[in-house]
């Protein structure tokens, strides 16, 4: 078709719109959608074909509902040029009104490589001619395949085609349509006519966005995750010039990730509130930007004050008004904030939210905390939070730079057990309630008053399924009646007059349940003595927590019960291997056998039992594995914290993991003290030194072995980075087929990379740190390699961590690199069937027909035998990150 038409439709005197020209282009052919209120509100749907805009108008819209059918009327070719423009077309001319760059992005034929552009359009050109164009769109709000298929209308123009969403991981039931601002500058469609006129009805470029200065943040690629920062709890309110104060909303902390339109609301602890919250949601995906907000979801009554019996029954009856409160900006468009002081922040954030009655403005007032604390009082609101001007965001942690000061005193409890009912009162009579205080689970009292029937009803059905007969105190309360013990999982907020003396809350009565907490999480809360209150409020603000800035200052090495730094040596096993269980050391009839290893004594028990019945292995099998396997194991685990899961019956029957080790292990067993914030208090963390250690893990029934990334003498800066391929209803080969995209990444940027089967289902990808960066920085580099790869292969890979929302792709899992956090090593059995090893691999083995299951507790000493140990490169390379990143930008 070509521009004639395009151009004798125009006046190019009186409009700005651009002439252009036929021309090649280079990379990914792009598509635009957009929207444009003309004499008719319709969709311009645009693909680049042959050097132009191929465009068709579609008056409903675009649809990710696979039934629905939209007209889309084939207009005249456009300019690639106008692909990057919104605002007003003049009045008069032709087209005239407001148009929006709603959605944008790369597209592909099926079947075909996205990067090969000469084949894409050969396949796409003969999809146009024939009627029947398909096509995979790779948008900001619009993903999966497409279909525009050529129809006839009677009396129609012959321009007539059906725009047709596939069924797909993408197609979905909600309206897309309702993401409804622009990918460019994140206006609606009123704000880019009413600011386009102020500039005098002409065109805004790219060059044009919404104008914020980031000029002193640190650019990063997006965080995941969020461990909200928290505040300290003090007595009484203050005036201070160097303080801001806001209102504490009575509701559920909520933390927002917004990557355009893909949207995780979740609580502080990471459970989703996308589908209790739905209508913030829908507001969230309306911003089209990329940004992480910190804030509290309430529900209004109508007095407009926060009710927490509102919010405890708002999925079930969505009475009051639902608003997220968002008080705290922490990344904004690849640039994370989280170290400019708080009042940038919050100027920020104001430009960055809309005038909305679900989205709002957590607004504050200055230096003022005593008058407004006796306004909170006055008006009936929980409370109110005092932060520091200056303080910067410090990720999961209790700062005292905010502080929080109640109206009355409230207390997180845990449901520890309940009394029977007495009299007319049904299902139960008092709550008995629990807090952890230095590490140890406490009694903080019984509460039986605050519960209207239908709660009665709701925490008897979910208690009476956890009975546990035994106590979950270490010092058990003596308390009159019956008691039922329960195990402590469910979170609850009391209201209390005061502490006693003894601990205990006085009169204290229940609000409701916290669906947003973890039990680990509720600790008892003591104000801050005056004294204390005094220091906290004149002290100078803290510095961010580390891996925060880019410099982050070495940590001296973890202190515990280790004998000395171990050595990187690999070894291959011996090729006649000798049991390590003779017949000498059996006792037959016990099933068990005494050893010495290495000069230690080992009990070795129940050496008979079936961990794999289908195989017939048995538990001696295991501790033989590792026996033989240990000169190749070892260097992969040495110094580095063990999470023990244990499998003391086999590989199909119910596990457990052991991270805190008693005082009853061997003396020679070396462990390290680490401090646990989730459980507040030091775990005892095991270190698997030597062959000895090894096979007594075996024998506590680990089949498969989990090291940290990081070792004792570095601990905040790990070995390597993982990307950890899951699939999720897909064959193994379309696995390798996602380790092929990821390897092409990884060659890009100059990055060495190794990878491994995981032993069931998936394939890991190590990418070698030489224990340089922070885990956070760690993270950030696997997150950034597993984006370019979903944009290498969008059709296949998905970065959606819930596995009900990325049926039939493979997660590019970049979250496993946390400190803490452990991964099967290399070498180490699995409890899958047919006792399979994740196997370190080849490259050139990654191809298609590659079968996991052939790497197993039979077949991996022979293959060693052949190649060796192809990973122990990982253990002594180190990627330079910068480097990497220049040659990404460069091959891009």
């Amino acid at each position: 078709m070509g521009l004639q038409e395009y151009r004798k439709k125009r006046a190019f005197d009186e409009t700005p719109e651009p002439q252009g020209e036929e021309k090649e282009g280079e990379g990914r052919l792009s598509f635009v959608v957009q929207k444009h209120d003309a004499s008719h509100l319709h969709y311009d749907f645009r693909l680049e074909i042959d050097g132009v805009l191929k465009s068709w108008a579609v008056p409903k819209g675009p649809s990710l509902n696979n039934k629905d059918k939209r007209l889309a009327m084939m207009v005249e070719d456009h300019p690639i040029e106008y692909g990057s423009f919104e605002g007003i077309i003049p009045k008069g001319n032709y087209g005239g009104g407001t148009v929006m760059l709603w959605d944008r992005g790369v597209f592909y034929a099926p079947n075909i490589d996205p990067e090969n552009r000469q084949e894409n359009e050969k396949a796409l050109r003969a999809g146009l001619h024939a009627g029947n164009l398909k096509f995979i769109l790779h948008g900001e709000k619009l993903n999966g395949e497409f279909a525009l298929v050529k129809t006839y209308r009677p009396g129609g123009k012959g321009n007539e085609w059906l725009l047709i969403k596939k069924n797909d991981g993408y197609a979905t039931e909600d309206d897309v349509k309702e993401q409804d601002r622009s990918v460019l500058s994140g206006r609606s469609m009123e704000e880019i006519a009413r600011q386009s006129e102020k500039e005098g009805d002409v065109w805004i470029s790219g060059s044009k966005e919404v104008p914020f200065d980031l000029s002193d943040a640190v650019e990063k690629p997006m965080p995941h995750q969020i461990q909200p920062m928290m505040a300290t709890l003090l007595e009484e309110p203050f005036n201070n010039k160097n303080w801001i104060f806001e209102i504490k909303w009575d509701g559920y902390r909520a933390v927002a990730e917004i990557n355009h339109t893909d949207v995780q609301l979740y609580s502080r602890n990471n459970n989703s509130f996308n589908q209790l919250f739905k209508p913030v949601l829908v507001e969230l995906k309306k911003l089209g930007l990329q940004a992480v907000f910190d804030g509290e979801i309430v529900v209004l009554n109508d007095r407009n004050i926060a009710d927490f019996g509102l919010i405890q029954n708002y999925k079930r009856t969505g009475e009051g008004n639902l608003v997220y409160y968002v008080f705290d900006l922490l990344y904004l468009n690849g640039y994370d904030l989280t170290s400019l002081p708080l009042l940038k922040r919050k100027e920020l954030l104001k430009q960055v939210l809309p005038h909305n009655n679900i989205i709002r403005y957590n607004d504050h007032i200055k230096e003022a905390g005593i008058p407004f604390f006796e306004k909170a009082v006055q008006q009936g609101v929980e409370g109110i939070i005092g932060k520091k001007s200056d303080s910067v965001y410090i990720l999961n942690k209790r700062s005292r730079d905010w502080v929080k000061i109640k109206t009355t005193q409230r207390q997180e409890a845990v449901i520890a057990g309940f009394t029977e009912p007495r009299g007319s009162r049904k299902h139960l009579g008092s709550l008995i309630l629990g807090a952890y205080e230095n590490g140890h689970f406490v009694y903080i009292g019984h509460s039986g008053g605050g519960f209207d029937d239908a709660a009665l009803n709701d925490i008897y059905d979910r208690l009476v399924h956890l009975e546990n007969k035994k106590a979950p105190f270490k010092s058990v309360p003596k308390l009159p009646g019956i008691i039922h013990w329960v195990k402590p999982e469910i979170v609850c907020e009391i209201k209390f007059q005061e502490w006693t003396s003894e601990g205990l809350m006085r009169i204290p009565i229940f609000m409701g349940l916290r669906e947003d907490k973890s039990p680990e999480e509720v600790v008892k809360e003591i104000k801050a003595d005056k004294r204390e209150a005094e220091v906290i409020i004149n002290a100078p603000k803290e510095k961010p927590s580390k891996g925060q800035r880019e410099a982050v200052p070495r940590k001296k090495a973890l202190e515990g019960k280790i004998k000395k730094k171990s050595k990187v040596v690999t070894a291959l096993p011996d090729e006649s291997y000798e049991s390590v269980i003779s017949e000498e050391t059996l006792d037959k009839k016990k099933q068990d056998a005494l050893v010495e290893v290495e000069g230690k004594s080992l009990k070795f028990t129940n050496l008979k039992k079936v961990f794999w019945s289908e195989e017939g292995y048995v538990k001696q099998d295991l501790i033989e594995y590792y026996d033989h396997i240990a000169p190749i194991i070892l260097p992969y685990l040495k110094d580095r914290p063990e999470s023990l899961r244990r499998n003391p019956n086999g590989y199909d029957k119910p596990s457990f993991f052991q991270k805190d080790m008693p005082d009853s292990i061997p003396k020679w067993v070396e462990t390290v003290k680490i401090y646990s914030d989730s459980n507040e208090k030091e775990l005892n963390y095991m270190l698997c030194q030597d062959k000895a250690t090894l096979l007594y893990m075996a024998n506590l029934g680990c089949i498969e072995i989990n090291t940290w990334s990081s070792r004792i003498q570095s601990p905040e800066y790990p070995d390597y980075t993982v990307i950890d391929l899951d699939p999720v209803g897909v064959s193994f080969d379309i696995v390798v087929e996602v380790a092929q995209a990821v390897k092409h990444v990884l060659d890009r940027g100059k990055i060495a990379g190794f990878c491994k089967t995981s032993g069931s289902k998936g394939i890991h990808i190590y990418i070698p740190l030489g224990a340089q960066y922070t885990y956070d920085q760690g993270k950030d580099f696997a997150f950034l390699i597993a984006m370019l790869t979903n944009n290498l292969v969008p059709q296949l890979t998905s970065l959606e961590r819930m596995p009900k929302n990325r049926q039939n792709k493979v997660y590019l899992d970049f979250l496993q690199n946390r400190m803490g956090q452990t991964l099967a090593a290399p070498y180490c059995l699995r409890p899958k069937p047919g006792a399979t090893v994740s196997t370190p691999l080849e490259w050139s083995e990654v191809k298609k027909g590659l079968d996991p299951v052939e790497f197993n507790i039979k077949t991996i000493f022979q293959r060693i035998k052949e190649k060796g140990d192809i990973f122990k490169e990982m253990l002594t390379h180190g990627n330079d990150m910068d480097k990497s990143l220049t040659y990404l930008r460069q091959n891009g």
